[in-house]
């Protein structure tokens, strides 16, 4: 089997049987078995993902992560590995994180055997990257993982053309937080609105206010999105709504924009209370940090790109997506790029979390070559 049949079988069979955070119990399993046919040592520090491991020649070791969750999206690809689990796809490219991690995996098992390998590594297939922060509970989890030099990861970026890799220092994407509003307000018969104390007040308060903050308060040379995604009030067609509640996620890579954020957003909700004479509960879920990356290891990533064939492009602004490989850092020095897989010829142009997404698996070769330039080139 050719290494492109190799990543193509395995990226589609995942591709075809995708499971959401924490439920990917048969991902799990599919991983083990070609872990286990190689005939090489792993852990398991959650029910799902798996850690495999390989001893080398030296006393550094280096991690490569992958993660094997899906999204709760119904699928629209015309394709004969089309998601057979209704309401579920691999929409945002870990299925080919994992199987071009397995490619690798038994590259350095051959190296292994050659006595060739340089380094030790673990090679990490985490789960719930899309929620719950898989990595921080792999971390957590994982007793192992304090032994690490540094730790690589990338993602597939159908937004860039392939070929281009592309990375920054320090932020590459930004924090992930969700907000939510709580309204309380008291129901009355329409015919007797003035006794009543209107949640959908509040809330038209409280989205146009939002609307406001980036545009007023924030640096506008600074990228942020402060996004509403949910909301509803009301019981019924002739009663003044008595609750309300509304969603969103913040996503910003300054820590002192995400600061502002708060401090307006409490101001909004205090604004509410004060003129509708509402009840108002704001919560935050803090979600993922910033991805940030180490300066130290640019120059390795650098050169492991341009030898494996890619161009290398460096960012000046981070995207804006949210990525728990934030938490790696936690226990080890860390690097994440993004590799191009945009194909206009072969109509390879749908965007992330999108039902039609979809790429070449011969990117997935290049995501191989430049790991294994990593285990070539690094040095402490």
């Amino acid at each position: 089997m050719t290494e492109i049949e190799f990543v193509t079988k395995h990226r589609r069979h995942l591709h075809e049987n995708p499971e959401l955070s924490m439920n990917e119990s048969e991902t799990t399993s599919y991983i083990i078995e070609i872990i286990e046919s190689l005939g090489i040592d792993y852990t398991q520090p959650l029910p799902t993902g798996v850690v495999a491991y390989l001893k080398g020649n030296s006393n550094t070791t280096l991690g490569f992560r992958a993660d094997i969750d899906a999204l709760p999206i119904h699928e629209e690809n015309d394709v004969d590995y089309k998601s057979k689990n209704e309401g579920v796809m691999h929409a945002c490219g870990h299925d080919g994180h994992t199987a071009a991690l397995l490619l690798f995996l038994k590259r350095c098992k051959r190296l292994k055997d050659d006595g060739a390998l340089p380094h030790n590594c673990h090679f990490i297939f985490q789960p719930s990257e899309e929620t719950m922060a898989g990595a921080k509970q792999l971390i957590d989890n994982w007793t192992d993982s304090q032994a690490i030099d540094a730790i690589f990861g990338i993602h597939i970026m159908p937004d860039e053309k392939t070929g281009l890799a592309l990375f920054r220092d320090n932020e590459i994407t930004a924090s992930a937080t969700e907000y939510r509003f709580y309204v309380n307000g008291l129901s009355a018969h329409v015919a007797n609105k003035h006794n009543g104390k209107s949640a959908v007040e509040s809330l038209m308060f409280i989205t146009r206010e939002i609307t406001q903050i980036q545009q007023f308060h924030l640096d506008g040379l600074n990228r942020n999105i402060i996004h509403i995604g949910q909301m509803n009030a009301g019981e019924a067609i002739n009663t003044v709504p008595s609750n309300g509640y509304l969603e969103g996620t913040i996503r910003t890579y300054e820590e002192n924009d995400l600061s502002i954020i708060k401090n307006h957003m409490e101001k909004i909700k205090t604004g509410a209370m004060n003129l509708y004479d509402c009840e108002i509960e704001l919560t935050y879920n803090e979600g993922y940090p910033p991805v940030k990356n180490t300066p130290a290891l640019q120059n390795v990533v650098y050169d492991s790109v341009q030898s494996a064939g890619m161009k290398a492009v460096i960012k000046d602004k981070p995207y804006l997506f949210g990525e728990d490989f934030s938490f790696y850092d936690e226990i080890a020095p860390t690097y994440f790029i993004f590799v191009g897989a945009q194909d206009e010829e072969q109509g390879f142009t749908s965007s992330l979390h999108t039902s039609t997404f979809n790429f070449d698996e011969s990117v997935l070769v290049k995501v191989a070559d430049y790991y294994e330039n990593i285990l070539k080139n690094y040095s402490n």
